[in-house]
């Protein structure tokens, strides 16, 4: 089981990584007293395995209870729970550009009179023990969004390489557009089996419409030239920290030619490695 606890200071990007842990499936849950956190944790335990993966945000707003973090920590270890920490930071110069962009008032700001320097400077001073007795930090100063989902992906997900899931889809453009998809690809330049009376019943599904489909030199050139693209966008967008891709093929109908291309795709990434799946969305429709 994987249990983190996620801290630090207040602007640091404690969401933005939560939400990151939550895309490479990590059960996520915020601002919970530290006091709790050996019930919940006894509760993912009995879980069966349903519960594998979990991050709890805990900081500086439990106010006093805060403090029961340490208790809490020695507890799960004790008891052979295995925990890590993953401590957020950055710069003061950086937090309070943060704070005066979102307008946020700082958990500490009564505390400190209203002088958000001094709330973040009374926080670090609160938090320095934990940090310096984390197993993971990270300074996100210099960071995008994009950067630290990046580094979170990195440090926390089972096969970095597999941060991107792809769905591939067939469509009818007759049945509407596809609005779900980031990559739309329009087959209806190919020759069309509905015109053939022998292929008109089948679809992409079938080797005698695949194999009509592809026998043409203008499918082979498009079939090559669609796998070298989607080679060439991949790694652009997972580092650009896309969690999941819709690849669509449309034709008229969406039973022939965007199935057939829909399969191609999704094979040819799988074979690479790639966590893909496929759909086809209108195969069944006007079907008896």
């Amino acid at each position: 089981m994987n249990f983190l606890i996620v801290t630090g200071l207040s602007g640091s990007g404690k969401s933005g990584a939560v939400n990151a842990l939550e895309d490479i499936g990590y059960y996520c849950i915020d601002n919970i007293p530290p006091q709790l956190i050996p019930k919940f944790a006894d509760i993912c335990v009995k879980s069966h395995g349903h519960m594998s993966k979990v991050a709890i945000v805990t900081d500086i707003r439990g106010g006093e209870l805060f403090y029961e973090l340490d208790s809490s920590l020695d507890y799960l270890r004790k008891s052979g729970l295995e925990v890590k920490v993953l401590f957020l930071d950055a710069s003061d110069e950086v937090l309070i550009k943060r704070y005066k962009e979102t307008r946020r008032r700082h958990p500490l700001d009564e505390q400190s009179h209203g002088s958000l320097q001094k709330a973040i400077t009374m926080e670090r001073g609160i938090l320095s023990h934990i940090r310096e007795a984390s197993d993971y930090t990270i300074d996100t100063s210099d960071m995008t969004i994009a950067q630290l989902r990046e580094t979170i992906f990195d440090l926390f997900m089972d096969n970095p390489d597999d941060r991107m899931s792809v769905k591939v889809m067939s469509f009818g453009f007759k049945y509407g557009n596809c609005r779900e998809a980031d990559l739309v690809f329009d087959v209806r330049c190919l020759p069309n089996p509905f015109y053939i009376p022998e292929l008109k019943k089948h679809t992409g599904l079938e080797s005698c419409v695949r194999d009509y489909v592809m026998s043409f030199d203008s499918s082979k050139e498009l079939d090559k030239k669609l796998k070298d693209l989607i080679d060439f966008l991949l790694p652009l967008y997972r580092h650009e920290g896309k969690t999941s891709l819709v690849i669509a093929f449309g034709c008229t109908g969406g039973k022939h030619r965007s199935v057939t291309f829909a399969e191609n795709i999704y094979h040819y990434l799988d074979d690479k490695g790639v966590k893909s799946r496929v759909c086809h969305r209108d195969i069944e429709v006007g079907k008896l």
